[in-house]
């Protein structure tokens, strides 16, 4: 919105042509999602918790965590509040990518508060069915996959490539829409998962979505992502201001969700967060490298399906408790040590995946 009053600026006066860099917005859009997070924080703690709109804890879970019953909930809402203001601010309106990123977050947020606002109505941890949440969510990504396989103006952003091995691609053709809408639906449930302790998935999802920003901005410049051999996406640099917007509420949500947390997410962020990963993901062809840098969430994702498949087969489970943070809690781990050493894995698989940048 901005950058048309930008542009018109500049005409005049030359010092607003620095507004035109994708670089300075970027970080335009990092700053004010920070600040609306990070503002408007203890004003919807206290509303939430003037609501009554408190999380209610799993009676099978560990009973450290029957103590944060009540804690405000659906904090997610603040994160998408402050992600589409700094995105639609800093962001360019005409770049198609820009819309499809932010429609399909605030569309799977809009599924989440509705499973949030269940599970608060009855007072219990359930919420939507299971088969009407993941419906409305394949909805989501189905409509997502079907815009960017129809708008798709190049063989390249419907090709699936492989990190490090830059000779080796496979044109996807249709199939690129059942891949996008696994990629993005695995990752909204992926992170939904992992939000089961103070902090644990908002700091990888801020680390994630920044590296993300990165590819952004490096596979919308034909010059550097011929350097480096990675696939050229025309317009996909923009995505880097809605990484940025990302990031920036992620770091002020932080701020009140750190152990002990004052506020929790719900699923209102939880899945929009996911969800948003894995369209980034999609738009800058990065989907096997996400995979890499988002172990964190694959492993939970994982534990959780290997619980029920153990379970149903053969009667038994693997883990004490799925996902596997509460098998770690239940392992004996103080909490913080269960978030922060998952947060040391993140840094790690994130720099190895930004390290694919070089080597192919």
């Amino acid at each position: 919105m901005l950058v048309i009053l930008f542009e018109w600026l500049s005409e005049h006066f030359s010092f607003f042509n620095v507004f035109q860099y994708l670089t300075i917005r970027s970080i335009m859009a990092i700053l004010t999602a920070l600040g609306i997070s990070t503002f408007l924080g203890p004003w919807m703690i206290r509303r939430l918790k003037a609501l009554k709109i408190g999380q209610s804890i799993r009676d099978d879970g560990p009973e450290s965590h029957l103590a944060k019953a009540g804690t405000p909930t659906m904090g997610g809402a603040l994160i998408l509040l402050a992600i589409a203001v700094a995105t639609l601010l800093w962001g360019d309106l005409s770049n198609l990518y820009i819309w499809i990123v932010l429609l399909t977050t605030l569309a799977s947020g809009l599924v989440g508060g509705v499973d949030d606002y269940i599970k608060l109505k009855y007072g219990n941890s359930e919420g939507l069915s299971a088969k009407m949440k993941y419906l409305s969510l394949s909805l989501v990504a189905f409509v997502a996959a079907t815009v960017l396989f129809v708008t798709a103006e190049s063989g390249t952003e419907t090709t699936l490539y492989l990190p490090v091995f830059k000779d080796w691609f496979w044109q996807l053709g249709w199939l690129f829409i059942p891949w996008t809408y696994f990629v993005i639906v695995g990752f909204s449930n992926a992170v939904n998962l992992t939000d089961g302790l103070d902090g644990l998935a908002i700091m990888p999802t801020i680390m994630v979505v920044a590296a993300l920003g990165i590819f952004a901005y490096l596979t919308g410049n034909i010059k550097f992502a011929g350097y480096l051999g990675i696939p050229y996406v025309q317009n996909a640099g923009e995505v880097a201001i809605f990484c940025g917007a990302i990031f920036g509420s992620g770091l002020g949500f932080l701020w009140f969700n750190s152990y002990p947390a004052q506020i929790f997410m719900g699923d209102t962020g939880a899945l929009a967060l996911g969800a948003a990963l894995g369209v980034i993901a999609v738009v800058v062809r990065q989907e096997i490298v996400l995979g890499i840098m988002g172990g964190i969430f694959v492993m939970e994702a994982v534990s959780v399906i290997l619980q029920v498949a153990s379970f149903k087969m053969t009667g038994r489970r693997i883990f004490r408790m799925a996902p596997i943070h509460h098998h770690f809690e239940l392992k004996g781990w103080a909490e913080p040590k269960v978030i922060v050493r998952f947060w040391i894995i993140t840094i790690i698989l994130v720099l190895i995946g930004l390290a694919t940048l070089k080597i192919r």
